[in-house]
């Protein structure tokens, strides 16, 4: 296939513009004067390859201001005095590298020096100036003309473009068709050249929690019976020693986990409360609970224990899983219509925080701090860190001291060190979701359209309509218009009638589902990464997962928030890069 010159990659560029995107066309700068170019040239002491003088003979750049052409990520295309400046900035920052890169042949240079001096910025990036985009090699050789990328100082490297006119080929190439350049999409909008993302509709993918249904709990296995002591017969030709080999062990960290505890409820009712899963309630040992969080029934879910501590007071520790104990949102739920106190632990930090019926209590709360007190410097003033000790040892007495206080102020007698062999009501959590922020910005744009100007315009009640239809497209591009829950809220939502998202509802539980399912997917994946087996997930059924709680989020916040912050999470995460054309369809209708 022939490549098209730089001229005629040109001319369709500016049809298509002044037919689509008047606005962007009209920001084409006029054609460079040769006298500049070869000015630039002289003063760079470089020559440029044909192809860049031929577009800066089109044109010299463009104007930098809303609405400028880019070449999406890359960014605007440079004049000669935009090239000029961007050179002479790079060979600046590279200069100290330049002495260790002087023993490298000019093959290599061109692969591996972070700027050699004749490489030429042609692109301005995504943040319009000398940080990013893409650059060509002047010097005569086997890369001469060669594109390249470069991005905020890291390491530049070569792209499958052998020269700027395949790059202006692809960008015509792209407008014409409406085809990815550079993984994105070109558009107009509003007489503006815009790009966006295009994702394909979402396949049903693998899912986690139901491959952890169909794995079995581990069970701790049962203790063997201690041997039966041999008696000791001293030998009786002579004196004997006995030999101790070994260094001694640092003592084990005293048992200090976040732990909750809540007045007059009980153990289940506590769980419940968390979001315990009905059919994994049982009682279990704090070794069972361990052993059943980190396994694969489990499916990175949270394991909780619970059970009484004195003078009506429930307490709950977890295994495994998201830290859930921490969260305001937990607490508040743990609270309503009681009292909740938390104790918790993390490095130099001890936290003790008061919640009544789901409201915190800051002058109940308490903060302790402590440094590090495992290293020791030296004669020399040399730090060394010591091994086998408390790194917090004030915290770890803060934490003691804080649990001591609750039973003189509360009532609460627990004793971590002996919450272990009891088997307690226990249960894997669904967790609960995270609050939504009661205000948000104001709303302006998003994705490169003017939202706030569409709902200063738009009737509330056509509004409402419009992003009701752009939710449902979401759903059925997501897949998660196929559970019954979801379904049945998209259809009072578009009849305009009230949805119940009520607290461990069933459309509150499969939100919540969702979002473990995504949890777990990406577990999968960490961890087969310092495995030699692959995941029994793929990165498509994460991405798949996380796009499904996506949406499920977008739903909530259109159920939730006001509409013109619902909105914009429901636009910002629509698939389809048709998606404005779905809109003004929906805002017609």
């Amino acid at each position: 296939m022939t490549t098209l010159t730089v001229d005629q990659s040109w001319a369709r560029i500016e049809t298509w513009l002044a037919q689509h995107a008047a606005v962007s066309h009209g920001l084409l700068r006029p054609p460079a004067l040769p006298e500049d170019i070869a000015a630039a040239e002289l003063r760079l002491g470089v020559t440029f390859p044909p192809d860049l003088k031929d577009s800066l003979l089109r044109h010299d750049g463009v104007q930098l201001q809303d609405g400028t052409p880019t070449l999406g990520y890359y960014g605007p295309l440079s004049g000669v005095e935009d090239i000029v400046r961007s050179t002479e900035f790079l060979r600046d920052v590279g200069a100290d590298l330049a002495d260790d890169e002087d023993e490298l042949d000019e093959e290599e240079r061109d692969q591996y020096a972070y700027w050699p001096h004749e490489r030429l910025l042609i692109s301005l990036g995504i943040g319009w100036q000398s940080s990013d985009g893409l650059f060509l090699v002047s010097r005569p050789g086997p890369h001469h003309g060669r594109v390249g990328r470069y991005f905020d100082e890291d390491s530049p490297s070569f792209t499958a473009w052998p020269g700027l006119r395949h790059v202006l080929a692809d960008f015509a190439m792209a407008l014409e068709n409406g085809t990815p350049f550079n993984g994105r999409i070109p558009l107009a909008s509003e007489g503006r050249l815009i790009w966006d993302d295009d994702a394909a509709v979402v396949p049903d993918p693998l899912s986690p929690l139901g491959l952890a249904a169909e794995a079995a709990e581990p069970l701790v296995p049962p203790t063997p019976p201690a041997p039966e002591p041999v008696p000791f017969t001293p030998q009786t030709d002579g004196a004997y020693a006995v030999g101790v080999f070994g260094a001694l062990t640092a003592p084990e960290p005293p048992q200090q986990p976040d732990v909750v505890f809540v007045a007059g409820i009980p153990p289940e009712e506590l769980l419940a409360r968390l979001g315990s899963v009905p059919e994994t309630v049982r009682p279990r040992t704090r070794e069972q609970a361990r052993l059943s969080a980190a396994a694969p029934w489990a499916a990175y879910r949270p394991t909780a224990r619970a059970g009484w501590c004195g003078d009506g007071w429930a307490y709950a520790t977890q295994e495994g899983g998201d830290a859930q104990l921490r969260r305001p949102e937990v607490l508040r739920r743990l609270s309503r219509g009681t009292r909740a106190v938390r104790l918790s632990k993390q490095g130099p930090e001890v936290h003790l925080t008061v919640f009544d019926d789901g409201v915190e209590r800051p002058g109940a709360a308490r903060r302790v701090d402590s440094p590090r007190e495992d290293y020791v410097t030296d004669a020399d003033g040399q730090r060394w860190q010591r091994i086998g000790v408390d790194p917090w040892p004030g915290s770890t007495a803060a934490y003691t001291r804080l649990l001591a206080g609750l039973a003189q102020e509360y009532g609460i007698t627990w004793d971590p060190e002996g919450d272990g062999d009891e088997p307690l009501a226990s249960a894997l959590l669904l967790p609960v979701l995270d609050d939504l922020p009661p205000t948000r910005h104001p709303v302006t744009s998003v994705r490169d359209f003017d939202l706030g100007g569409l709902v200063e315009r738009t009737p509330p009640e056509r509004l409402r309509s419009a992003m009701a239809a752009q939710l449902a497209r979401l759903a059925a591009e997501t897949g998660i218009d196929t559970y019954p829950e979801i379904a049945q809220a998209l259809e009072r939502i578009r009849r305009d009638e009230p949805v119940d998202l009520a607290v461990d509802g069933p459309l509150d539980l499969r939100m919540r589902t969702l979002s473990a399912e995504a949890r777990a997917a990406r577990g999968l994946l960490e961890a087969a990464r310092l495995q030699a087996d692959a995941a029994p997930v793929t990165a498509a059924d994460r991405a798949a997962w996380a796009a499904r709680d996506s949406a499920a989020g977008a739903l909530r916040e259109f159920l939730l928030l006001p509409l013109p912050a619902a909105a914009e999470t429901v636009l910002h995460r629509r698939l389809s890069v048709r998606w404005r054309d779905d809109l003004a369809a929906d805002l017609a209708g």
